[in-house]
Order: structure tokens, then sequence, then C-alpha cells
């Protein structure tokens, strides 16, 4: 194939460069995978309303996430093991977001620490740092300071994974952790067990409340987001409870088989946010189009997981910046065909469902 020019075109050199056990971690859902399915088809679900004789000659990605001013408003999703798609790993997909001008998100199942990651990509590339609450609450405090001093602008809580959902393609394929790959923020290895996602659930504290929260607050300064809130109620408790931005995620269709996609829970958590906090959304998203849907349903910007993992499963850091440089292509397409000059002028008024 000659260079790729979408992302599809990723996905298929990505299967041919990986081993088909890790290939079927990264790609898999939950269960019958109705979600993951369901998480991109629900873009297809919707039309965009594009207006006419707008004054498009100066159409621009550029948009702010807490503060923060990006290229485009799409951001790298915290993604674990990233080092099974390509030895260069995390390092190499912050690098290529911090190229792109768009904030990386560090996994707790990252293979480095924040100061690690922060040392390697230099300078003062926005970056996020995503928590799994540990039981050793001592080990939380320690960690999420770390990431303070290492220069990371926000926490992003994750809060759909009191345990592991089941993924029936990694028990298919015998997909083991890799001995040789260091999981630095958690307390302890996940390798040496058989399904390694039973050890994740009893690293995770399930006792957590939304009263917790407080404590996270108070220990770290960093503002405060949570990741996986599919319903209004949560979305409203996010806000009475201090959180700076709310994600709304299935976990990439990994955790419980059968919610809403991604795009059809924004509306409702949308509205219940009402602008107290900043909205963001990740989960089936391919086309620049998808994240016009995106923006048009309330979000202020998307996250992107597999396709990152894609280009930096094909080419290095290289492949993750051209993918990254699709999709900034395809958006601002997508703004100038619609007629809106900014991200931010993407409204209600530029999507339909599907009759």
């Amino acid at each position: 194939m000659s260079r790729p020019i979408n992302v599809a075109d990723y996905e298929r050199l990505a299967e041919a460069c990986c081993e088909p056990g890790y290939w079927g971690y990264v790609v898999g859902g939950a269960g019958d995978e109705v979600t993951l399915r369901d998480n991109a088809e629900a873009f297809r679900r919707r039309y965009l309303r594009p207006r006419m004789l707008v004054d498009v000659s100066d159409v621009t990605t550029r948009t702010t996430v807490l503060g923060t001013e990006i290229e485009l408003p799409l951001m790298i999703a915290p993604t674990s093991l990233q080092r099974i798609t390509h030895p260069t790993g995390e390092p190499a997909l912050a690098r290529a977001a911090a190229a792109a001008g768009t904030i990386y998100t560090l996994s707790s199942l990252g293979s480095v620490r924040p100061a690690e990651l922060a040392e390697a990509v230099g300078g003062d590339a926005p970056r996020w740092f995503q928590l799994y609450w540990s039981r050793d609450r001592e080990f939380t405090r320690d960690l999420v300071t770390e990431a303070a001093e290492s220069g990371f602008r926000a926490l992003v809580l994750t809060v759909d994974l009191p345990i592991a959902g089941p993924r029936e393609r990694d028990l298919r394929t015998g997909f083991s952790f890799p001995t040789d790959l260091p999981m630095p923020n958690l307390p302890r290895t996940l390798a040496g067990t058989e399904y390694f996602h039973d050890t994740l659930g009893e690293v995770v504290d399930r006792s957590l409340t939304w009263r917790d929260l407080e404590w996270l607050r108070a220990e770290c300064p960093l503002p405060l987001v949570v990741k996986g809130i599919l319903t209004a109620e949560d979305g409203a408790l996010a806000c009475e409870h201090g959180c700076a931005g709310v994600v709304v995620s299935n976990h990439g269709g990994r955790q419980l088989d059968g919610v809403s996609a991604t795009l059809d829970a924004l509306p409702e958590v949308a509205e219940a946010v009402a602008g107290r906090a900043e909205l963001y959304l990740d989960g089936g998203i391919r086309r620049g189009t998808d994240v016009a849907k995106a923006l048009a349903l309330g979000a202020r910007a998307v996250a992107i997981g597999r396709p990152a993992l894609w280009g930096l499963a094909a080419g290095g850091e290289e492949g993750a910046r051209h993918v990254l440089e699709i999709f900034q292509a395809e958006i601002g397409l997508a703004l100038l065909l619609l007629g809106c000059p900014r991200p931010e002028d993407v409204g209600p008024q530029h999507v339909r469902s599907r009759e």
C-alpha cells in the first residue's frame, strides 16, 4: 500500500504488523462486542446539516480545553500497553501528539511513570494523566503528586472499571500480559496470571464513591476530569463534586456490553452538565465528520484511542503523527463545508438523526 490516506488504511496496516493476540487486545471489546460496534454505527445514524453562503475564507481547527490551546478538537485518549503495538510505546505517541499540537493522556497501564514521560517528551507539551484508583491510597497519593510535579495539566479519573469487563476475544486468542513490560503506575504486577484482567480487578478500589473525589481533589491540585459517564444523573453529580471535565465514554466498548453508544449518550449528559464542566467524548471516532457530529451534540473536543494505536503500530511515531494530520485535515474540511469557521461554531442545528 502507498502512504495511507485515511484511518481505515492504518487499521489494515496495523493488523498486519501486530501479533494476533496483541491485535485482539487492541481492537476487542466486551462480551458480544455489541457496544463496540455501536460506537461507530451511532455516527452513521446522524446526518450533517451544512449551511450555505457563510464566510469560510478563514477556517481554523484550533480550540481550547481547560484553558490550554490545542490545534484541533481531538486529543489522545489513555490506552494501555502501548508497547505491544510498537516498542517505542508511550513516549513516541506523546511526541506525536505534541508535534500535532494536541494533548496526550498517559494511562495508569502505561509502561512509564509520569516523570519519565515528561523527560522523554520534553518541553511544555500538554499532557494529562489517567488514574485507576488503587486500593493502596498512599500509592495513589504519590502517583498523582508526581503527575502534578511533572507538568501534567489535568487528572483523568476512570470511573467505569470497578472490575474489567469480559474480554472474550482475549480468552480465545490466549492473550497474556508480556512478562517484560513494566507497569510502574500500579502497586503490583499484572504479569504471571492466565487472565491479567482478573489481577487488575484486584488492584482497583471497588469501594469508591463520589465522596472520595473530595479527598482526591484535596491531594492533587490539577483539574479533575471524570471518564466513563453515560447518564445525565452521573453528569450532574460530576459537576456537583467539582469536576472540571466529563468524558462521555463506555471504555471503547470494553466494559459493560449493551450500554449506549457514546454519541447516543452525549445529548442527555450535555443537558445535565449544562456548561458547568467541559464535555468530551471518545469511542468510535474514525473520521473528521465524526468529530463534527460530536461537537454538534455538545462535546468541546473528542479523544481517540485505537486509531492512534493503529498509526503507532504501522509507523511508530511518524505513523501516529500522520493519523493526527489526517484527522486535522478532515476536521478542517468538515468545518468549511458545514459553514463553521471554528469548532465552537458547530451546534445542534448542524446535525439531525436519521428518520
